[in-house]
Protein backbone atom coordinates (compact mmCIF):
# COMPACT_ATOMS: atom_id res chain seq x y z
CA UNK A 1 0.00 0.00 0.00
CA UNK A 2 1.39 3.38 -1.00
CA UNK A 3 1.90 6.01 1.66
CA UNK A 4 -0.09 9.08 0.69
CA UNK A 5 -0.75 10.72 4.07
CA UNK A 6 1.48 12.40 6.62
CA UNK A 7 0.85 13.70 10.13
CA UNK A 8 2.88 16.76 11.09
CA UNK A 9 3.04 17.35 14.85
CA UNK A 10 2.99 21.06 15.68
CA UNK A 11 1.18 21.37 19.00
CA UNK A 12 4.18 22.10 21.23
CA UNK A 13 4.33 25.30 23.26
CA UNK A 14 7.70 26.47 21.96
CA UNK A 15 8.89 27.62 25.38
CA UNK A 16 12.54 27.64 24.30
CA UNK A 17 11.74 30.52 21.95
CA UNK A 18 9.82 32.72 24.35
CA UNK A 19 8.93 35.58 24.25
CA UNK A 20 8.43 35.51 20.44
CA UNK A 21 6.38 32.28 20.63
CA UNK A 22 3.95 34.09 22.89
CA UNK A 23 2.29 35.27 19.68
CA UNK A 24 3.93 33.31 16.82
CA UNK A 25 4.18 29.50 16.73
CA UNK A 26 7.78 28.30 16.67
CA UNK A 27 6.98 26.31 13.51
CA UNK A 28 6.16 29.60 11.77
CA UNK A 29 9.49 31.24 12.58
CA UNK A 30 11.18 31.98 9.24
CA UNK A 31 14.28 30.34 7.87
CA UNK A 32 15.14 33.07 5.36
CA UNK A 33 11.66 33.72 3.91
CA UNK A 34 9.83 30.44 4.57
CA UNK A 35 8.48 29.20 7.90
CA UNK A 36 10.14 26.12 9.34
CA UNK A 37 7.04 24.02 8.86
CA UNK A 38 6.95 24.69 5.11
CA UNK A 39 10.24 22.81 4.75
CA UNK A 40 8.50 19.77 6.25
CA UNK A 41 5.48 20.14 4.00
CA UNK A 42 7.71 20.37 0.94
CA UNK A 43 9.68 17.31 2.10
CA UNK A 44 6.46 15.33 2.44
CA UNK A 45 5.12 16.45 -0.94
CA UNK A 46 8.44 15.63 -2.64
CA UNK A 47 8.10 12.13 -1.11
CA UNK A 48 4.73 11.52 -2.79
CA UNK A 49 2.47 12.60 0.08
CA UNK A 50 -0.92 13.93 -1.08
CA UNK A 51 -2.65 14.67 2.24
CA UNK A 52 -1.18 16.34 5.31
CA UNK A 53 -2.78 16.37 8.74
CA UNK A 54 -1.49 19.08 11.05
CA UNK A 55 -1.91 18.46 14.79
CA UNK A 56 -1.92 21.91 16.38
CA UNK A 57 -3.13 23.56 19.57
CA UNK A 58 -5.63 26.36 19.98
CA UNK A 59 -2.94 29.04 19.76
CA UNK A 60 -1.56 27.90 16.41
CA UNK A 61 -4.15 29.08 13.91
CA UNK A 62 -1.27 30.88 12.21
CA UNK A 63 -0.43 27.54 10.59
CA UNK A 64 -3.93 27.02 9.23
CA UNK A 65 -4.11 30.61 8.01
CA UNK A 66 -0.82 30.17 6.18
CA UNK A 67 -1.59 26.95 4.29
CA UNK A 68 -5.38 27.29 4.02
CA UNK A 69 -6.18 31.01 4.20
CA UNK A 70 -9.73 32.25 3.92
CA UNK A 71 -10.17 34.07 0.62
CA UNK A 72 -11.02 37.33 2.34
CA UNK A 73 -7.83 37.21 4.40
CA UNK A 74 -5.52 37.08 1.41
CA UNK A 75 -7.61 38.86 -1.25
CA UNK A 76 -6.07 42.27 -0.60
CA UNK A 77 -2.52 40.91 -0.96
CA UNK A 78 -3.37 39.04 -4.17
CA UNK A 79 -5.11 42.09 -5.63
CA UNK A 80 -2.11 44.27 -4.84
CA UNK A 81 0.29 41.80 -6.46
CA UNK A 82 -1.90 41.65 -9.57
CA UNK A 83 -2.12 45.44 -9.73
CA UNK A 84 1.66 45.83 -9.47
CA UNK A 85 2.19 42.96 -11.95
CA UNK A 86 4.24 40.89 -9.50
CA UNK A 87 3.27 37.66 -11.22
CA UNK A 88 6.04 35.48 -9.78
CA UNK A 89 5.21 36.50 -6.21
CA UNK A 90 1.51 35.84 -6.82
CA UNK A 91 2.18 32.37 -8.21
CA UNK A 92 4.46 31.62 -5.26
CA UNK A 93 1.88 32.36 -2.56
CA UNK A 94 -0.90 30.61 -4.51
CA UNK A 95 1.25 27.49 -4.92
CA UNK A 96 1.54 27.12 -1.13
CA UNK A 97 -2.22 26.60 -0.83
CA UNK A 98 -2.09 23.78 -3.41
CA UNK A 99 0.94 21.84 -2.18
CA UNK A 100 -1.33 19.13 -0.70
CA UNK A 101 -4.76 18.53 0.72
CA UNK A 102 -4.56 19.92 4.26
CA UNK A 103 -6.46 18.89 7.39
CA UNK A 104 -6.22 20.33 10.89
CA UNK A 105 -6.89 18.76 14.26
CA UNK A 106 -6.50 20.38 17.67
CA UNK A 107 -4.79 18.66 20.57
CA UNK A 108 -6.71 20.16 23.47
CA UNK A 109 -4.14 19.22 26.14
CA UNK A 110 -0.37 18.69 25.99
CA UNK A 111 -0.50 14.94 26.63
CA UNK A 112 2.48 13.86 24.51
CA UNK A 113 3.35 13.17 20.89
CA UNK A 114 1.71 9.74 21.04
CA UNK A 115 -1.56 11.32 22.11
CA UNK A 116 -1.17 13.93 19.34
CA UNK A 117 -0.86 11.18 16.74
CA UNK A 118 -3.99 9.47 18.06
CA UNK A 119 -5.86 12.78 17.70
CA UNK A 120 -5.44 12.40 13.92
CA UNK A 121 -7.03 8.93 13.86
CA UNK A 122 -10.19 9.98 12.01
CA UNK A 123 -8.14 10.99 8.97
CA UNK A 124 -6.26 7.66 8.73
CA UNK A 125 -8.14 4.79 7.08
CA UNK A 126 -6.38 1.54 8.02
CA UNK A 127 -3.25 2.57 6.13
CA UNK A 128 0.41 3.26 6.85
CA UNK A 129 1.20 6.90 7.48
CA UNK A 130 4.28 9.13 7.67
CA UNK A 131 4.93 11.08 10.87
CA UNK A 132 7.01 14.26 10.89
CA UNK A 133 7.85 16.19 14.03
CA UNK A 134 7.71 19.95 13.59
CA UNK A 135 11.34 20.61 14.60
CA UNK A 136 13.35 18.22 12.42
CA UNK A 137 14.47 19.61 9.06
CA UNK A 138 16.86 17.80 6.72
CA UNK A 139 18.87 18.96 3.76
CA UNK A 140 19.41 15.84 1.68
CA UNK A 141 19.56 14.73 -1.96
CA UNK A 142 16.64 12.37 -1.34
CA UNK A 143 13.95 13.70 1.01
CA UNK A 144 14.25 12.14 4.46
CA UNK A 145 10.71 10.73 4.49
CA UNK A 146 11.24 9.35 0.99
CA UNK A 147 14.24 7.38 2.29
CA UNK A 148 12.02 5.83 4.97
CA UNK A 149 9.21 5.11 2.52
CA UNK A 150 11.64 3.22 0.27
CA UNK A 151 12.60 0.92 3.15
CA UNK A 152 8.97 0.48 4.21
CA UNK A 153 8.08 -0.69 0.70
CA UNK A 154 10.78 -3.37 0.96
CA UNK A 155 10.22 -4.50 4.56
CA UNK A 156 6.55 -3.67 5.28
CA UNK A 157 7.42 -2.89 8.90
CA UNK A 158 7.37 0.40 10.82
CA UNK A 159 10.50 2.44 10.06
CA UNK A 160 12.17 4.94 12.39
CA UNK A 161 14.57 7.68 11.31
CA UNK A 162 17.91 7.47 13.15
CA UNK A 163 21.01 9.57 13.69
CA UNK A 164 24.28 8.66 15.38
CA UNK A 165 24.98 10.93 18.35
CA UNK A 166 27.52 11.38 21.10
CA UNK A 167 26.29 9.17 23.94
CA UNK A 168 26.50 12.06 26.39
CA UNK A 169 23.48 13.53 24.57
CA UNK A 170 21.38 10.37 24.93
CA UNK A 171 19.08 11.92 27.54
CA UNK A 172 17.77 14.26 24.85
CA UNK A 173 16.56 11.42 22.59
CA UNK A 174 14.85 8.10 22.33
CA UNK A 175 17.57 5.46 21.85
CA UNK A 176 17.34 2.07 20.14
CA UNK A 177 18.97 -1.26 20.85
CA UNK A 178 19.88 -2.70 17.45
CA UNK A 179 20.08 -6.40 16.67
CA UNK A 180 23.25 -7.54 14.97
CA UNK A 181 22.62 -8.68 11.41
CA UNK A 182 24.84 -9.28 8.40
CA UNK A 183 21.82 -9.34 6.09
CA UNK A 184 20.94 -5.66 6.37
CA UNK A 185 22.72 -2.67 4.81
CA UNK A 186 25.13 -0.86 7.17
CA UNK A 187 22.68 2.01 7.79
CA UNK A 188 19.61 -0.17 8.42
CA UNK A 189 18.90 -1.84 11.76
CA UNK A 190 16.39 -4.29 13.15
CA UNK A 191 15.35 -2.91 16.54
CA UNK A 192 15.07 -5.17 19.57
CA UNK A 193 14.10 -2.48 22.10
CA UNK A 194 13.81 1.27 22.67
CA UNK A 195 14.17 3.57 25.64
CA UNK A 196 13.12 7.20 26.03
CA UNK A 197 15.85 9.70 27.05
CA UNK A 198 18.13 7.41 29.05
CA UNK A 199 21.01 8.68 31.17
CA UNK A 200 24.36 8.26 29.38
CA UNK A 201 25.45 5.24 31.44
CA UNK A 202 22.20 3.42 30.63
CA UNK A 203 22.08 4.25 26.91
CA UNK A 204 22.05 0.99 24.90
CA UNK A 205 23.64 2.55 21.79
CA UNK A 206 24.48 5.85 20.11
CA UNK A 207 21.61 5.49 17.63
CA UNK A 208 19.08 8.21 18.41
CA UNK A 209 15.53 8.47 17.12
CA UNK A 210 14.79 11.61 15.11
CA UNK A 211 11.40 13.06 14.21
CA UNK A 212 10.70 10.98 11.08
CA UNK A 213 8.66 7.75 11.07
CA UNK A 214 6.56 5.43 8.97
CA UNK A 215 3.99 3.70 11.17
CA UNK A 216 1.57 0.91 10.29
CA UNK A 217 -1.97 0.46 11.54
CA UNK A 218 -0.80 -2.40 13.77
CA UNK A 219 1.57 0.03 15.49
CA UNK A 220 -1.19 2.63 15.61
CA UNK A 221 -3.40 0.17 17.50
CA UNK A 222 -0.54 -0.72 19.85
CA UNK A 223 -0.16 2.99 20.61
CA UNK A 224 -3.87 3.19 21.48
CA UNK A 225 -3.41 0.43 24.06
CA UNK A 226 -0.20 1.86 25.54
CA UNK A 227 0.56 3.65 28.79
CA UNK A 228 3.16 6.34 29.38
CA UNK A 229 6.63 5.19 30.40
CA UNK A 230 7.80 8.68 31.40
CA UNK A 231 7.63 10.63 34.67
CA UNK A 232 5.47 13.36 33.13
CA UNK A 233 2.82 10.74 32.23
CA UNK A 234 2.65 11.99 28.63
CA UNK A 235 2.04 9.30 26.01
CA UNK A 236 4.92 9.04 23.54
CA UNK A 237 5.11 7.30 20.20
CA UNK A 238 8.01 5.33 21.64
CA UNK A 239 5.57 3.90 24.25
CA UNK A 240 3.52 2.48 21.40
CA UNK A 241 6.64 1.01 19.82
CA UNK A 242 7.69 -0.61 23.09
CA UNK A 243 4.21 -2.12 23.44
CA UNK A 244 4.24 -3.21 19.79
CA UNK A 245 7.50 -5.14 20.22
CA UNK A 246 6.24 -6.73 23.45
CA UNK A 247 3.25 -8.22 21.63
CA UNK A 248 5.44 -9.97 19.04
CA UNK A 249 4.32 -13.60 18.54
CA UNK A 250 4.99 -16.39 16.06
CA UNK A 251 1.50 -16.01 14.62
CA UNK A 252 1.65 -12.23 14.63
CA UNK A 253 5.31 -11.20 14.24
CA UNK A 254 6.15 -7.59 15.04
CA UNK A 255 9.30 -5.95 13.79
CA UNK A 256 10.52 -2.36 13.71
CA UNK A 257 13.48 -1.18 11.67
CA UNK A 258 15.55 1.97 11.94
CA UNK A 259 17.31 3.79 9.12
CA UNK A 260 20.15 6.26 9.49
CA UNK A 261 18.87 9.11 7.35
CA UNK A 262 21.35 10.49 4.83
CA UNK A 263 21.65 14.25 4.89
CA UNK A 264 22.22 17.13 7.27
CA UNK A 265 19.76 17.41 10.14
CA UNK A 266 18.74 20.61 11.91
CA UNK A 267 16.81 20.70 15.18
CA UNK A 268 14.95 23.98 14.69
CA UNK A 269 13.28 23.65 18.09
CA UNK A 270 16.67 24.55 19.55
CA UNK A 271 17.98 28.11 19.25
CA UNK A 272 21.43 27.09 18.03
CA UNK A 273 19.91 24.52 15.66
CA UNK A 274 17.60 27.19 14.25
CA UNK A 275 20.52 29.55 13.64
CA UNK A 276 22.54 26.77 11.99
CA UNK A 277 19.62 25.98 9.68
CA UNK A 278 19.22 29.64 8.75
CA UNK A 279 22.93 30.01 7.98
CA UNK A 280 23.02 26.73 6.03
CA UNK A 281 20.06 27.49 3.79
CA UNK A 282 21.17 31.11 3.30
CA UNK A 283 24.49 29.85 1.91
CA UNK A 284 22.62 27.55 -0.50
CA UNK A 285 20.28 30.21 -1.82
CA UNK A 286 21.57 31.54 -5.14
CA UNK A 287 19.31 34.61 -4.96
CA UNK A 288 21.07 35.75 -1.79
CA UNK A 289 24.56 35.64 -3.33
Amino acid sequence: MQIKKAIILAAGLGTRFLPITKSIPKEMLPIIDKPCIQYLVEEAVASGIKEIIFVINDSKLFIKNYFSPEKKDIKELKDRLKKTKKTAELKMIESIEHLAKFHYITQKEALGDGHAILCAKKFINNEPVAILFGDDIYDSKTPAISQLIKQYEKLKTPIIGLQKIDKKDSKKYGIITPEKSSKLPRNLYKISSLVEKPETKFSPSNLAIVGKYIITQELFRALEKSKSSTKDKELRLVDGMINYLKTDTIKNPHQIHGLEIEGTRFDTGDKLGFLKATTHFAKKRSDLK
